[in-house]
């Protein structure tokens, strides 16, 4: 029988997915599930989006420039500037997804068994990214107790080796919900030119920022590191639009891009109904959004509020994205959120949490925490958290 490769068994599972099946059982047996374990947003995706592709008149399904249609990069430029970001079309290649963006940046700019920094807890994919391109994630811990701050510069300094070719941050953070101030922004960005590095910024959840007195701080924004930065963003989470899988990779330097396009090049084209929405919803009124940031601040503050009226739970308090790390009373959250689908329910009721440990590459740090996903309403986050208190009580009385 024909053996899969070892980089296929390496493949790390995804946490937020790898419980779907018993999710699935849990339905069956006619428990409801609240799911706070994925970031699938319920707002609605922009009417303006939506029409376009049902207003379309093309008679031939076309491939795509490689790069995106040119109409559509103009146009994201231009919503770039507008925002105080200079991009220009050459600096944009649109991609499948930011995922697609993100094994774009690590094939353009690391070898096989090159190592890439990432603070951690980070985006899980990032471990299945960085395993598909054959490059070794050195993770540099960030803890509950700071809010997951970024680690002190001499920590990532000390993991420097003749290997390191990137330092990869996603700002606001998935799955922390950390926003990184301007001065942790330039001192990113001081490491990078004084190592010769790159720094990819992951920057999906841009405008998801809900305190007055922050700001989102772009690595695009700072001068003298135009030749390092490279951004990953995607359509997914601002217009609500995860299923249109459209990215896109951004960066001044001419030789990065040159060699993205070459992987742009082999998959032949990003889905065409999918830029034509993406296109469409760049003409989304700012009252989108503002009803947009309103519903998730609130929802941010009463997930945040009743999670600390639970005994032994810790929660670090999210400046951004719609994401939080909840630390548990209990030893092993792989089990406890198995447990919650397969074998409790609460009047009918459960939840399904993501294990935070997968957010980890380090062995055995996370183990007791989860991520949860502020993406229902509040009425559904307020009852989640009534059935997580009195799971946790049952778990913890077995």
């Amino acid at each position: 029988m024909p053996k899969i490769s070892n980089k296929g068994k390496q493949m790390p599972e995804s946490p937020i997915r790898k419980l779907v099946p018993y999710a699935d059982i849990a339905k069956k047996k006619g428990n409801k599930v609240y799911h706070l374990n994925i970031g699938q947003p319920d707002i609605k995706t922009p009417e303006i989006a939506i029409n376009a592709v049902k207003n379309v008149a093309i008679k031939v399904l076309e491939y795509s420039h490689s790069a995106g249609f040119e109409s559509y990069r103009k146009k994201l430029s231009q919503y770039y500037i507008n925002h105080s970001l200079p991009i220009e079309v050459e600096d944009i290649i649109i991609t499948t997804g930011g995922s697609e963006a993100l094994l774009f940046a690590m094939g353009s700019t690391m070898d096989v068994d090159d190592e890439i920094i990432i603070p951690e807890p980070f985006y899980a994919n990032y471990n299945g990214f960085s395993t598909a391109s054959g490059v070794k994630v050195i993770p540099v811990i960030s803890t509950i107790e700071t809010g997951f701050a970024l680690p002190p510069i001499a920590d990532f300094e000390k993991l420097i080796t003749p290997k390191t070719k990137a330092i990869l941050i996603c700002n606001p953070g998935n799955p922390t919900g950390y926003l990184y101030s301007k001065d942790e922004i330039m001192q990113l960005a001081a490491i990078v030119k004084k190592h010769d590095l790159f720094l990819i910024a992951d920057e999906v959840y841009r405008e998801f920022v809900y305190d007055e007195n922050e700001k989102h701080y772009s690595i695009m924004n700072i001068e003298g590191i135009e030749e390092n930065a490279i951004m990953i963003d995607s359509v997914s989470k601002r217009y609500s639009m995860c299923g249109a899988r459209i990215g896109c990779i951004v960066s001044k330097n001419k030789e990065v891009m040159a060699t993205a396009m070459k992987f742009a090049q082999a998959r032949l084209s990003p889905p065409t109904f999918a830029q034509i929405a993406s296109e469409a919803a760049l003409d989304t009124p700012q009252s989108y959004f503002d009803e947009v940031i309103d519903e998730y601040r609130d929802r941010r503050d009463i997930l945040i509020s009743e999670l600390n009226k639970i005994d032994g739970v810790k929660v670090a308090t999210p400046k951004g994205a719609f994401y939080c790390i909840a630390q548990l009373p209990i030893k092993n959250a792989d089990d406890f959120a198995q447990w919650l689908l397969e074998s409790f329910d609460y009047n009918g009721e459960t939840v399904m949490v993501a294990p935070a440990a997968g957010f980890y590459s380090t062995p055995n740090v996370g183990l007791n925490e989860v991520r949860i996903a502020y993406v229902l309403k509040k009425e559904d986050l307020i009852r989640s958290v009534v059935i997580l208190k009195e799971a946790l009580k049952v778990y913890n009385s077995k």
